[in-house]
């Protein structure tokens, strides 16, 4: 699907009163509202590092990126609107998103450390199909921070404001560094 397809998506999961699992737990349906607030945000304020312009700028053969993603992901509530930014730098780009938890479960294709299906995932394939470079669920350093909070069994609530916190604080220079070396990774593949 479309990033604005994601996008109606993603309203209609917040503006239905009785919506499906796992939204109808108002757990998750809070949480989603939140990451709604969350990417909008980033979309509105973040900004784009000279140095992910240049990688981008250097994408001179056709790329597919395919995203992961969830709309209950609050790493995704991040990472998204950052990869829906770069990807439209450059018209070579074409960019779609799948969901993780509906078919065609790409994500079985994708597991982190060959178990978990952690999203988001960034998929970069070239123009007949074949993957040039995976990334994701979060940036290095949080993930540090993930597994760390993981190692001490920290409850759901201290694992969610803790990232939060960092993305905060981070304003995307993790995932655009990143995600400049997998574009220059990808480039190189071509």
């Amino acid at each position: 699907m479309t990033f604005e397809a994601y996008l109606q998506y993603f309203q209609s999961i917040l503006n239905n009163d009785n919506p499906a699992a796992p939204y109808d737990n108002p757990d998750y349906f809070n949480y989603t509202k939140l990451n709604w607030s969350r990417m909008n945000r980033w979309l509105k304020t973040a900004v784009l590092s000279d140095e992910i312009k240049e990688a981008a700028a250097k994408i001179i053969s056709a790329q597919h990126w395919i995203v992961i993603t969830e709309p209950w992901c609050g790493d995704a509530a991040h990472i998204v609107p950052f990869i829906e930014m770069i990807a439209k730098l450059n018209s070579n780009v074409t960019l779609t998103y799948e969901l993780r938890d509906s078919e065609p479960f790409l994500i079985n294709d994708y597991l982190t450390n060959g178990k978990s299906k952690s999203i988001p995932k960034l998929i970069i394939r070239n123009k007949e199909g074949k993957d040039l470079a995976v990334w994701g669920p979060r940036p290095a350093a949080c993930q540090v921070l993930y597994d760390d909070l993981m190692e001490r069994k920290a409850d759901f609530e201290t694992l969610k404001t803790e990232l939060q916190h960092w993305y905060n604080k981070n304003e995307g220079r993790e995932i655009m560094l990143e995600l400049s070396a997998l574009i220059s990774q990808a480039n190189n593949l071509q």
